[in-house]
């Protein structure tokens, strides 16, 4: 078998929060990533952050992937990629319901060119970033990956949907191309170097960043979207999951495809904990590791939010061999090292 320092990865959106994670622990297992990002929502700064995490510099090349001729040129100089793992989408829920066009356009047209370059040239392993939106509001909790999908509950749930449905139909019309998607819960928080983390350009459309930035006092006040659901505290649960954690189950997903464990041509995994959190309990953790009192007020509901949902991570845990490693306050507390770090460098 080829070693792995000799295998090349495609990461899109490999600047991005997910991306540049799993960008680290590529480099770690011995992989060779290259980075295609239009940097609609990251800064190309977080190459160099990388290289000083690993040692190693990834190359990064920057265009937009719904530019089919500039990704086709792009491959055409990387004929040697043998996998791909594709972040670049947008991903703000609220923002999806306030533009559905734009995403529309974006996470499936971008999808539809990696896939046509990967037919063409023989490229024939994919991990797709899928989300549990795809689940809509389930009827049953903990979700499996057996679970029904309801119908989506925003535009960016439903690109997630659409997508994993092409890649299932392609996957079938090309017997030579293999898939794994992995459907996140909620990722947080940073690497324990706090190089890297997410950072949100404008308002943060996530719970942590715009918690942390209440925190360091670049918010005034931190909103809880409705306080009327059937929860335990009336705010929304959420299984959130460490960044690092989630990074590395995109590491064991590419070996499972190069050393050709899939049971079938288009997998789908569950990505949590198993627990779930509600808002008002993530508070109090980040609370508890900041030593600071949040302030916050209690807003109506937002559009596209679903009431609970946590995952059965079950079928990762046996089957990749995956599991998460950290706990709820370990994540918080690298999200606000991470804050800290980045307004201490004006950032």
């Amino acid at each position: 078998m080829e070693p792995l320092n000799q295998k090349k990865i495609l990461v899109t959106g490999g600047t991005g929060y997910i991306g540049s994670h799993t960008t680290v622990e590529l480099i770690e297992a011995g992989f060779d990533p290259v980075i295609v990002d239009n940097l609609y929502n990251s800064d190309a700064q977080v190459v160099d952050n990388i290289q000083k995490i690993t040692g190693v510099r990834p190359l990064l090349e920057v265009f937009d992937l719904c530019d089919s001729v500039k990704l086709g040129k792009f491959i055409l100089k990387h004929k040697d990629i043998q996998a791909v793992i594709h972040f670049a989408a947008y991903k703000a829920v609220g923002e999806s319901v306030r533009n559905p066009i734009a995403y529309y356009r974006n996470n499936l047209l971008s999808l539809i060119n990696l896939l046509d370059v990967m037919k063409r040239y023989e490229i024939p392993n994919l991990v797709f970033s899928s989300s549990c939106t795809v689940y809509g509001q389930p009827e049953k909790l903990p979700v499996t990956e057996d679970t029904p999908l309801q119908p989506a509950t925003s535009p960016y749930g439903n690109t997630k949907q659409i997508g994993e449905s092409i890649i299932r139909d392609t996957t079938c019309s090309d017997k030579n191309l293999k898939a794994i998607s992995l459907r996140y819960f909620n990722p947080i928080g940073a690497h324990p170097s706090a190089l890297i983390g997410e950072l949100p350009r404008g308002i943060p459309e996530n719970l942590v960043p715009y918690l942390t930035q209440t925190g360091y006092g670049i918010r005034e006040e931190l909103k809880v979207f409705g306080n009327d659901y059937n929860t335990p505290d009336g705010s929304c649960i959420r299984d959130y999951l460490h960044v690092v954690d989630l990074a590395k189950a995109h590491v064991v997903s590419i070996k499972r495809l190069f050393e050709k464990k899939n049971k079938s041509d288009f997998e789908v995994f569950n990505l949590g904990t198993g627990h779930g959190v509600s808002v008002l309990e993530a508070i109090r953790s980040f609370e508890r590791v900041s030593g600071i009192k949040l302030k916050y007020k209690i807003t109506g509901r937002r559009p596209g939010d679903i009431e609970k949902i946590w995952a059965d991570p079950g079928y990762a845990n046996t089957e990749l061999g995956w599991k998460t490693l950290s706990s709820l306050d370990q994540a918080m507390k690298t999200a606000w090292d991470w804050e800290k770090m980045i307004r201490s460098n004006n950032l």
